[in-house]
């Protein structure tokens, strides 16, 4: 495991999958299929951190759950981090550092992902820039228990609250009471000029027909294509403005 910060750690929350998720995986196989890409992407972006942190030049900061992974595409750069980094081409921060977890909630993100993100050392080198950091989060939330989904819009305050400012976000593009309420703090960051927002109500892919992984909950190669093509203005913007 990598240390970081005085924390150990290894792309993943430490709480075990739902039951729910659990047996499905046993009875249908394309859940079956896409949970055993879990533990291999984990173990991959958990290596790539551990050469990343000591490389020179600008970091981009990946927070987020199983989407941040790329669960569900093809291979692990199949996800919308990788179509990204093939999108922003030489304006792509050439280190990528990503401390998503599958099955992340909100509050992972706080309090997990973002201590290690605050432990990293310095980039090494001249000329490093600002880290670029990018969010995408609370699709857990929404499928937890009624405790977690009604905690929510209180959890993004707190992720609003403890981002750096210039951090790219995403609003949640769910048509729910609790996604809507979520999706005000980060109106309201935005307003004061502290986030970037990547609106995915509008952004984002208006049809997932043919854009999902065999479990038909995460996207596959297409439908994270369609989320990187939604990420990629604002976070040009984002990088632009911080050098």
């Amino acid at each position: 495991m990598t240390e970081v910060g005085g924390l150990t750690y290894d792309n993943r929350t430490g709480r075990p999958s739902g039951r729910v998720l659990r047996v499905l995986g046993r009875v249908l196989p394309g859940v079956a299929k896409v949970r055993a890409q879990v533990e291999p992407y984990a173990d991959a972006w958990h290596a790539r951190n551990g050469e990343t942190i000591a490389r020179p030049g600008r970091r981009w900061i990946v927070l987020g759950d199983s989407m941040a992974q790329g669960v569900g595409a093809s291979h692990v750069d199949g996800g919308w981090v990788g179509h990204l980094v093939g999108l922003l081409g030489d304006a792509a921060p050439p280190n990528v550092v990503n401390l998503s977890a599958t099955g992340a909630r909100t509050l992972d993100v706080v309090d997990q992902q973002l201590p290690v993100m605050a432990g990293l050392p310095p980039a090494p080198g001249p000329g490093a820039g600002p880290d670029l950091v990018t969010v995408m989060i609370g699709s857990n939330d929404l499928f937890a228990g009624r405790t977690v989904r009604d905690a929510l819009p209180d959890a993004f305050r707190r992720l609003v609250e403890a981002l750096p400012h210039g951090a790219v976000v995403a609003t949640l593009p769910q048509p729910a009471t609790a996604a809507e309420r979520a999706n005000r703090h980060v109106e309201a960051a935005v307003r004061r000029g502290r986030l970037w927002m990547v609106d995915m109500r509008t952004a984002g892919p208006q049809s997932w027909s043919g854009r999902l992984a065999p479990d038909f909950f995460h996207p596959n190669d297409a439908g994270y294509a369609a989320i990187a093509e939604a990420f990629e203005p604002v976070v040009r913007q984002a990088l632009a403005e911080s050098t």
